[in-house]
């Protein structure tokens, strides 16, 4: 099955849609949405109803909005279910994982798929791991990049996981075309070496950082790579920041 892999996407967007909530000066002069009245639009005949309602869960959180939320996952209109996403990515159960998987296979939409992934990654549910490795292997570089940021969220859950999730991210890191999606797999695969002891999948994730810092053509790559070096400690790659450093290349 075809994937509708030509759309305009930001694609190094490296942020949440959440983030882009107004400031604190701004929010106080704007009243949040009424939980009932959003409640009640979930159920709209109105398509722009229905967005509207799932856009303010982005901001609310709300238990009685996530069995109608899990239904707007079906919804026709692709504008509701982007929204329905993200909202479920915020109103986290476990009710919502399988049905965002489902979602994630056979959906068109790369806007939906983004949403999808990133939910996926704020569900720390183990059961998104396989999906968000098949994203990151398969998808668009914008959901690509999201996936990457998502396995770092669920797989320290489980050592197994970890074991699972490093070597796809290796090899985004390595080959991924996109530079974020490379600078977002070096963030996840520092952020997960700090949950493993000094083994060879270790060993190896740490050779892929060093590598990246020292042969990637991308800046911003090299430093999320040395960053993460920072952040894990580790002593072969401080050593390799410290030369770089003395020989101004970095």
């Amino acid at each position: 099955m075809m994937k509708n892999d030509e759309l305009n996407i930001i694609e190094t967007e490296a942020n949440s849609p959440l983030d882009r909530i107004n400031s604190a000066a701004e929010a106080a002069e704007i009243p949040p949405p009424d939980p009932e009245r959003m409640l009640f639009l979930l159920e709209s005949e109105v398509p722009s109803e229905r967005m509207l309602a799932a856009r303010a869960f982005c901001e609310l959180k709300d238990p009685r909005s996530i069995p109608l939320l899990i239904e707007l996952l079906e919804d026709v209109c692709p504008l509701v279910r982007v929204s329905t996403t993200y909202a479920l990515g915020r109103n986290t159960d476990v009710n919502a994982v399988e049905p965002l998987i489902k979602l994630l296979e056979r959906d068109l939409n790369g806007y939906v798929r983004k949403g999808i992934v990133w939910a996926l990654g704020n569900s720390k549910d183990s059961r998104a791991l396989q999906p968000l490795i098949h994203a990151l292997k398969t998808d668009i570089s914008a959901v690509r990049l999201w996936a990457a940021s998502g396995l770092a969220q669920i797989a320290p859950l489980n050592y197994k996981d970890i074991i699972s999730a490093i070597p796809p991210l290796i090899q985004g890191l390595r080959r991924d075309a996109t530079a974020a999606v490379r600078s977002n797999c070096a963030w996840a695969i520092g952020q997960l070496c700090r949950e493993l002891p000094s083994n060879v999948v270790y060993a190896t994730a740490i050779d892929a950082l060093i590598e990246s810092l020292v042969e990637d053509e991308d800046y911003g790559v090299k430093d999320d790579a040395r960053s993460a070096i920072l952040k894990v400690g580790d002593p072969r790659g401080l050593q390799m920041i410290e030369e770089l450093e003395f020989e101004g290349l970095i």
